[in-house]
């Protein structure tokens, strides 16, 4: 992961484009790819765009991991780390015994 990041940060300075990533603003670019990844399933069953938009997808899936880990690079977040505790946040939130095979929200689980 520590050399894909390094990668994607050696593309943004040899371009200097740090400037233009201020976290706000990859935030906001992260959505905007995310909105483009959603665009390509519109008005279609997701076999039909999986189908339809394959090599458009990992394009936006890429973009989308693209603006990610730099804004956790400059946020100083280390992201193995804060996904492994998500995940155990998760594993509470969301028990394996009281969800398996639901689709509902959390909230809806019955006790």
């Amino acid at each position: 992961m520590d050399e894909l990041i390094d990668s994607i940060i050696e593309f943004r300075d040899e371009r200097n484009w740090k400037p233009f990533h201020d976290p706000k603003d990859l935030a906001l670019s992260i959505t905007l790819e995310a909105s483009e990844l959603l665009e390509l399933f519109q008005w279609k069953s997701g076999q039909e765009a999986i189908d339809q938009h394959y090599a458009d997808m990992q394009d936006e899936i890429a973009d989308i991991l693209i603006y990610t880990l730099t804004l956790a690079h400059d946020l100083d977040i280390d992201v193995k780390a804060a996904i492994l505790e998500k995940m155990r946040k998760n594993a509470i939130k969301y028990p394996a015994d009281r969800t398996r095979d639901h689709s509902n929200q959390y909230t809806s689980v019955d006790e």
